[in-house]
């Protein structure tokens, strides 16, 4: 099926470009559709433009329409290119789907503004800002074409019904909490007040009424009863390779967003980081081995995009010369691994998935994830990330050389395995202190989280001892530093890094 995509405003030309590039390489999209796009598959001949466009919208079977601020050129009858293609989709009886730029239209050309109001009286318009909004939409919407037709009778897995899933197992709170930020951070156009089937339909994520898979991982109360795969799990081993016993290691479970953010807290409660002086600030500035947004664009890439039709769940796992953040995912075809080391397209795997994540700024800016991790990575001083395809799709980021020893502990330097809630407990238990006064002073509230994330590893490099070791749960527990913990602050202390 042919799929025409309105032509020659200029101010669409990224996004009919994107369009174009997302629509040819989705695995899904690209068995059913051919898409024309005016610039490209048109070159420059004696052909007159209108005759070319018009005659393509005849022989299309979908009309893309996008509305913007601009209204175009006129002809001898006032109509513009847009316009004119638009009447003829409509007289020839085509499917249209029309995505209006913009949440309002007060600035629009006056025309325009009349167009997009007899639009409005026929068909469904969906608004978008810019491509990441635009890409999800003309993704759902095709989908939901093939499904009404009967070419397609099993949708995607994010925007597929939950199975058993009803509106009673997302989390309000959880919704709620979405819309506030998305509207500080991308001007999501909804009000918090909106109701729950409002979002989700706002977002694509519901399937006849019912939660999409997409909004189980996104907003549910306990996601992996539906989708078990969709757990996280962390390691991290004092050596290169995989071996047993595992110093740490944890599985996450909860929404994307706790997934995302518990795997990052584990990464970062584990590298090295540098404390620096107070010469410029009341506040020593602290500096990770590996910058955060580097951790955190790894492990956002693999839950957005991994399949999870896999039983395979993503792995976080630290080594000491390396992470390596593995998925059971792949690259779309219309993508190489070459190609993530420059521009490309985003072609994202579960769209409505990654839609909501760019909303909530977890996903910056679609296509541009990888180059940011190697030109963050090279600012740190860290080789370029790797890329790889094995069993999956893995994400290798090497760490500093030189930071471990030869019994393969944290070196005692500028570079610490500790974070800085870390460096604050040993200061804290150079007298006796029970848990829960540990716990304030890092303002943690989740006792389980603290105790693996933060004191655990602690215990483990032996930096802080229990004052019973016999019964770690004695409600008369407390925690002491050790004369190693007590080596690491003085060090740091030399170094003028006291936090």
């Amino acid at each position: 099926m042919k799929i025409f995509v309105s032509s020659v405003q200029k101010e669409f030309a990224a996004e009919r470009k994107a369009l174009g590039d997302y629509l040819s390489g989705d695995p899904l999209l690209r068995r059913f559709f051919e898409t024309f796009l005016f610039e490209r598959d048109i070159p420059a001949s004696d052909r007159r433009p209108d005759l070319v466009y018009l005659e393509e919208v005849r022989n299309c079977d979908i009309y893309i329409g996008l509305f913007g601020t601009e209204y175009g050129w006129e002809n001898q009858n006032g109509l513009s290119p847009t316009h004119l293609e638009y009447a003829e989709a409509t007289q020839l009886g085509k499917t249209r789907l029309i995505f209006v730029k913009g949440a309002t239209d007060e600035q629009k050309h006056p025309k325009m503004q009349a167009l997009i109001r007899e639009v409005g009286t026929q068909l469904v318009r969906r608004r978008f800002q810019d491509s990441a909004d635009l890409m999800p939409d003309v993704y759902a919407s095709l989908v939901d074409y093939l499904e009404e037709s009967g070419q397609l009778n099993r949708a995607p897995w994010d925007a597929r019904a939950a199975r058993k899933a009803t509106l009673d197992d997302l989390d309000p709170e959880n919704i709620d909490r979405f819309v506030r930020r998305a509207r500080k951070a991308r001007n999501f156009p909804l009000p918090v007040e909106a109701e729950i089937t409002e979002v989700l339909t706002h977002l694509n994520l519901l399937d006849d009424g019912k939660p999409t898979n997409a909004a189980i991982l996104l907003f549910g109360k306990f996601p992996q009863r539906f989708t078990l795969p969709s757990e996280v799990k962390c390691a991290h081993f004092h050596g290169t390779e995989v071996a047993k016993p595992i110093p740490s290691y944890q599985v996450y479970k909860g929404t994307a967003f706790e997934l995302v953010d518990q795997a990052i807290d584990f990464v970062m409660s584990k590298i090295n980081v540098s404390v620096g002086t107070r010469e410029k600030s009341a506040q020593a500035p602290v500096t990770y081995e590996i910058p955060r947004d580097v951790v955190a664009e790894a492990i956002v890439n693999a839950v957005a995009h991994r399949d999870y039709n896999s039983n395979g769940s993503v792995q976080v796992m630290l080594f000491t010369d390396r992470l390596e953040v593995w998925n059971p995912g792949t690259l779309p075809k219309a993508l190489t691994l070459q190609d993530l080391r420059q521009p490309h397209s985003s072609i994202p795997g579960n769209p409505l998935l990654a839609e909501t994540l760019y909303l909530t700024k977890y996903i910056e800016r679609m296509g541009t994830g990888t180059r940011d991790m190697i030109r963050k990575c090279v600012a740190a001083g860290l080789p370029e990330p790797e890329f790889a395809l094995t069993d999956g799709f893995v994400t290798t980021i090497r760490r500093a050389a030189g930071t471990r020893s030869a019994s393969g502990r944290d070196q005692v330097g500028t570079k610490l395995g500790l974070s800085g809630d870390q460096v604050q407990i040993l200061r804290k238990c150079l007298k006796t202190s029970a848990i829960s006064d540990l716990m304030e002073i890092v303002k943690r509230t989740n006792r389980t989280k603290f105790r693996d994330q933060v004191l655990k590893p602690l215990l483990a490099e032996e930096f802080v001892e229990m004052t019973i070791p016999d019964k770690p749960r004695s409600s008369n527990q407390r925690y002491q530093t050790t004369h190693e913990g007590r080596t690491v602050l003085e060090q740091l202390k030399k170094e003028g890094g006291r936090p």
